[in-house]
């Protein structure tokens, strides 16, 4: 007799197939600038497809997001979203350096721990570090391109982003009641001596395989009626789902497309892109997303002034 209550859930694998499996931590932490998203005619993986483009530019092969969740084929992704109000782009990704920008390689600016974890992914509990000041991505850049592979490396704690503790724990957990019933839960605590702001946004997306093939049609999101803060979710595959958020957030929607105005100059196919959340709150552009409340990524805007402690 199991004497907990993830060896049941492990059998229940084993012996009858049950998918306790199929929603999991299967999304990439960080994809862009890597080997898989090289298409390149010299192969240089490292600056092909740049931190800078990947909040604009869809992946052909993978998606990345933080403390992230989806399926095992990865066609449905849920992850993390997160501004202080002063960042020049919303932390969607971890942010590192690539093989050339580095003094000891590819490397990653960032700090996450994994807390906690089932074998089933019944539980899983994450931690991030985010700076209430604005994340010195340029300054990271510049200050390990300078030094030699003699030198150590500048990381994150030496540039005083962290200071006086003015920084957010963000602790995502996740929990299962049932195979396909997931729960997602964002605690943030405020360190710092004074109230600050944090947007939390989750968020929600299709992995995009229907550019560019004939035979995939396009899954939708869109606002379930009656609901306001309720997303209903079709997918060929995965059937209907729906993802229903607490409270009262603003529901923002777009499409899981390039940028291709921002990023090669040429025109959108749609109005409604990849990068329409970072235009929306750090540009002010409201006609960056859908108001019809349609498309293949969506968001749950959850405004908060933290106290401090």
């Amino acid at each position: 007799m199991a004497a907990d209550a993830e060896s049941p859930r492990l059998a229940e694998c084993r012996e009858r197939h049950v998918p306790w499996r199929k929603w999991g931590p299967y999304l990439s932490e960080r994809q862009w600038g890597t080997v898989r998203e090289d298409y390149s005619d010299n192969g240089d993986a490292w600056s092909y497809f740049s931190h800078d483009q990947a909040r604009s530019r869809t992946y052909g092969w993978g998606e990345d997001g933080l403390a992230g969740f989806s399926d095992d084929k990865g066609y449905l992704c849920l992850a993390l979203t997160l501004w202080n109000g002063v960042d020049p782009i919303l932390k969607e990704r971890l942010f590192g350096l690539t093989n050339a920008e580095g003094n000891h390689g590819e490397d990653v600016k960032e700090y996450y721990f994994y807390l906690d974890a089932t074998p089933t992914h019944s539980y899983q509990r994450w931690l991030y570090k985010y700076p209430q000041r604005p994340f010195p991505y340029e300054d990271l850049v510049q200050v390990n391109r300078s030094r030699s592979r003699h030198e150590p490396e500048y990381e994150l704690i030496d540039t005083d982003v962290f200071a006086e503790d003015r920084y957010f724990d963000v602790v995502v957990e996740y929990a299962k009641a049932g195979p396909e019933d997931v729960l997602m839960r964002i605690t943030a605590t405020n360190h710092g001596p004074d109230a600050a702001p944090l947007h939390i946004l989750p968020t929600l997306w299709f992995r995009d395989v229907w550019t560019g093939a004939a035979d995939e049609p396009r899954p939708t999101l869109r606002r379930a009626d009656g609901g306001a803060a309720v997303v209903a979710v079709s997918h060929r595959n995965l059937g209907e789902r729906w993802l229903a958020c607490a409270g009262e957030p603003v529901m923002l929607f777009t499409e899981n497309e390039s940028n291709a105005e921002r990023l090669f100059g040429k025109p959108n196919r749609t109005p409604y892109v990849k990068d329409a959340f970072h235009r929306l709150l750090i540009g002010g552009e409201t006609a960056a997303v859908n108001p019809a409340g349609a498309g293949t990524k969506a968001a749950a805007h959850y405004p908060f002034s933290v106290p401090a402690g």
